[in-house]
């Protein structure tokens, strides 16, 4: 995956840099990925980040994310086919390097729960981190529930992840990380769209995911309800996205093959707040 956030004020700038482009690209220059698209939801510093999404269309090398944040995120993969899916959730360790084994114990991730049936490893070469990965075998056009919770303790911050098991009617906790976040809370929410199949042909591919319900607990305790969100991409040379508000009120985004770009980059989709719901949990 090469679009991340981290709690460090450059690296979010650069992020949010986006390359606009109309030039006609060379066959032979084309894109080898459809073109990762976000929404950035604003909303003040948080302990929950609660958020619902619906993929409507997949493909292999799929990443739908339902809840990013300043030092993770949290979201469901296709990704050698449709048999092979899960639901996973990473941070990450403090620095810019590459090299998962070239972080000091003391500045990596610190996992402090690992759920039955769920894989927890380190990863490298986006960043260095934590990961959980859960198979699951999420189905398209079926709502699935996402939430983070977090809690400061000093220089670090504890992250619970939970995705609610539909077919159970139950929350499955995934995994618990702590990692060092100089005190931060819950912030920097934001969902997005990734092809990291990148083979060429996967850049034909639309792949389409809708979003909603999304709320935040805040440090007051208080819960606030997410009714807008910035369309933004990376720095892909394509222009076969979209984001758009549906019929029923939710954010959608979409990119890849035939895609028309209708919404333009940067704008703010506003939805009314009648109709959603407050998480239980």
């Amino acid at each position: 995956m090469n679009f991340k956030v981290r709690n460090h004020c450059s690296s979010l700038a650069l992020f949010l840099i986006i390359a606009f482009t109309q030039t006609a690209i060379p066959e032979e220059q084309a894109p080898r990925a459809a073109r990762s698209v976000h929404l950035w939801y604003p909303a003040p510093q948080g302990t929950v980040f609660y958020n619902e999404m619906t993929v409507l269309e997949s493909h292999r090398g799929s990443y739908f994310m339902a809840c990013g944040f300043n030092h993770g995120y949290f979201g469901i993969q296709e990704i050698r086919g449709k048999e092979d899916k899960v639901v996973i959730f990473s941070v990450w360790d403090p620095g810019n390097q590459n090299d998962p084994n070239a972080v000091p114990p003391d500045q990596r991730v610190k996992v402090l729960y690992e759920g039955e049936s769920v894989n927890v490893s380190r990863f490298g070469n986006e960043g260095t981190g934590g990961k959980s990965m859960f198979p699951y075998q999420w189905k398209i056009g079926e709502t699935y529930k996402f939430m983070v919770k977090a809690d400061v303790d000093g220089s670090r911050t504890t992250y619970e992840a939970y995705f609610y098991l539909n077919e159970s009617q139950e929350w499955k906790h995934l995994a618990t990380f702590q990692t060092l976040t100089n005190g931060d809370y819950l912030t920097g929410y934001y969902s997005f769209i990734e092809d990291f199949w990148r083979n060429g042909e996967s850049a034909g591919q639309i792949r389409r995911a809708k979003y909603g319900n999304g709320w935040v607990k805040t440090i007051e305790g208080h819960w606030t309800s997410l009714t807008q969100a910035r369309f933004t991409a990376d720095k892909t040379p394509s222009d076969n996205i979209n984001a758009a508000l549906t019929d029923d009120g939710w954010f959608l985004l979409q990119n890849g093959g035939d895609t028309q770009n209708i919404t333009p980059l940067r704008s703010t989709l506003s939805r009314l707040p009648h109709g959603l719901v407050m998480p239980t949990k």
